[in-house]
């Protein structure tokens, strides 16, 4: 089987049988978003949805946010993974988006990475979710399943394997696809234990055809 019929095949399949699939996080418009995916770095979106309700209620803009100080934004946001760095990546962010983009969200990653907190990845969520641009956010999940599917080939970094990713996978389906992906990492290809015997792309997965490992009988 070639790369590009193991795409084509895996790619079906989830056009198929998850036709939809959008981010978990729970955001009523961009500066939500932005918000709750700086949040999320190495740190559940079920434990960000528990704690943005309340955050965004005391900063519903980003100019209220802006005004505010790290210190009464750790209060709200102390349950997730690293609130102290996070706290002032929010306020640092809402500053530069209120004095540099006059609140708008930006929808160009050179742009987006510019504000404190925003790396490659967040930018890409906001211009996949967002603007619906064809941008590739790889996360442990993406990094993880794609490497197994064999849609990237020693793939080092996010970077090489966005750019594998991208090369292959049609642009107007870069945006679901990224959540195919994650979906199919936090549910079914589990970091430990895949759940192989009950994976419908095990037939065209790499890892399960080589590997054969973890597999109950």
């Amino acid at each position: 089987m070639t790369k590009q019929e193991r795409y084509i095949h895996i790619l079906n399949y989830f056009k198929t049988h998850v036709p939809v699939a959008e981010t978990e996080l729970h955001y009523k418009d961009p500066y939500q978003l932005l918000v709750a995916v700086i949040l999320s770095a190495q740190c559940t979106d079920k434990r960000v949805n528990m704690i943005t309700p309340a955050l965004f209620e005391q900063f519903p803009t980003a100019e209220v946010l802006a005004a505010s100080n790290s210190d009464t934004v750790f209060s709200y946001i102390k349950s997730i993974s690293y609130p102290n760095n996070k706290a002032k990546h929010l306020v640092g962010m809402a500053k530069m988006l209120t004095r540099d983009f006059k609140g708008l969200v930006p929808e160009e990653i050179e742009e987006l990475i510019k504000m404190p907190g925003v790396g490659r990845k967040t930018a890409n969520v906001i211009a996949s979710v967002v603007y619906n641009k064809p941008a590739m956010a790889v996360d442990t999940h993406v990094f993880r399943v794609s490497a197994r599917l064999g849609l990237t080939t020693n793939a080092k970094n996010p970077l090489q394997t966005e750019k594998q990713l991208i090369k292959f996978i049609p642009s107007e389906l870069v945006p679901k696809a990224h959540h195919w992906l994650i979906l199919h990492g936090r549910y079914t290809c589990l970091a430990r234990k895949p759940k192989c015997t009950e994976c419908e792309l095990k037939k065209w997965c790499k890892y399960y055809g080589t590997k054969k490992i973890n597999i109950k009988k």
